[in-house]
């Protein structure tokens, strides 16, 4: 879709939108958000949909990160999401933090949107109150101290707009208070620079019109009931999510991540409903995907650019840092 320009001209914008924006809009999509953002809140491991493809290879990163702890020997993880929206992420590594074994789990979300956090506090009910198990959710802005410890997260996740949707000016303080927190890995996915429109709180289809500003790193929305979104967001380039980061962490990897999976998916306001994304062709869509997604050509066409990073530590670190609940055999391994 394109705005049609000369026929729905957006307002110019003196102020631009600031954090509260970005938790109003939030706020205002509700439960209707939930959904759309994560998969299924109910089915934490059916993967399905629009993003399915890049659900499920994200899940798969943040399972093998996750197994690779346990298989070291630790028997505590410590797991901050920043960013989290209605806590699908989270759920999801706490449950499988207990299934495979972890008896002390510490895991922290946070997100602007109030609306977000109370939907993340009641999904995570049932997990919350299990022994071993310190689950949270807090109103909070990235752009603000953490109240972590340094060096007290073994994982730290940043997943899809949260990066985005904050001031440029502002990443190289978030990149050392999150490297600051950081003892094991940051993960964190962005909107890329090539990527397909996004409304945000729902699919692209429900937008009548939209239009972003790369000047100003604005984005306006109006969807098909008339409601009206302003809020900042900034496309990266994968050099420019490096630099971001790469100060703090030794970069693991940097890929495109859904280059070509959202672009054979079937619009039922097209295609017959007899047209399906078969198995074959979702194969060879994995297969090409595998083959250039670390391509420079590719990599920045894709839906989101994915970051892993592993924080670097100092000489003095590296000679004194033993995390707490290893035993003998893995520091030596």
């Amino acid at each position: 879709m394109r705005e049609q320009r000369g026929q729905h001209r957006f307002a110019v914008v003196a102020n631009p939108p600031s954090a509260e924006n970005i938790a109003t809009v939030y706020d205002e999509a509700g439960d209707d958000y939930v959904a759309y953002a994560d998969g299924d809140p109910y089915n934490l491991f059916a993967f399905e949909g629009a993003h399915a493809y890049a659900d499920r290879r994200l899940w798969a990163l943040l399972e093998t990160k996750l197994n690779a702890l346990r298989t070291s020997g630790a028997s505590s993880v410590n797991i901050l999401d920043a960013g989290c929206g209605p806590g699908t992420w989270l759920r999801r590594l706490v449950t499988r933090a207990r299934q495979i074994g972890f008896s002390r789990i510490t895991a922290r979300g946070f997100d602007v949107a109030q609306a977000q956090i109370r939907a993340a506090r009641r999904k995570a009910h049932d997990l919350s109150g299990l022994p071993g198990v310190n689950l949270t959710f807090e109103v909070a802005d990235l752009t603000g101290a953490l109240p972590e410890a340094d060096a007290s997260v073994d994982m730290t996740l940043c997943l899809y707009s949260v990066l985005s949707h904050l001031p440029v000016a502002s990443l190289p303080k978030v990149s050392v208070e999150i490297a600051r927190v950081t003892r094991g890995h940051f993960i964190t996915t962005v909107r890329s620079i090539g990527s397909t429109p996004t409304a945000f709180v729902d699919s692209i289809e429900k937008a009548r019109h939209f239009s972003l500003d790369h000047r100003l790193d604005l984005c306006e929305v109006e969807l098909r009931g008339g409601r009206r979104l302003a809020l900042p967001f900034h496309l990266f380039s994968a050099r420019e999510l490096r630099n971001c980061f790469s100060d703090h962490f030794d970069i693991d990897d940097l890929c495109g991540l859904d280059i070509f999976h959202n672009r054979f998916i079937p619009d039922h306001r097209w295609n017959p409903a007899s047209l399906l994304l078969d198995q074959p062709l979702a194969d060879h869509l994995a297969r090409l995907e595998e083959t250039w997604s670390r391509d420079s050509s590719f990599m920045e066409r894709a839906a989101h650019l994915l970051l892993v990073g592993c924080r670097r530590q100092t000489a003095e670190q590296e000679r004194g840092f033993v995390r707490p609940d290893t035993p003998p055999a893995a520091h030596r391994a």
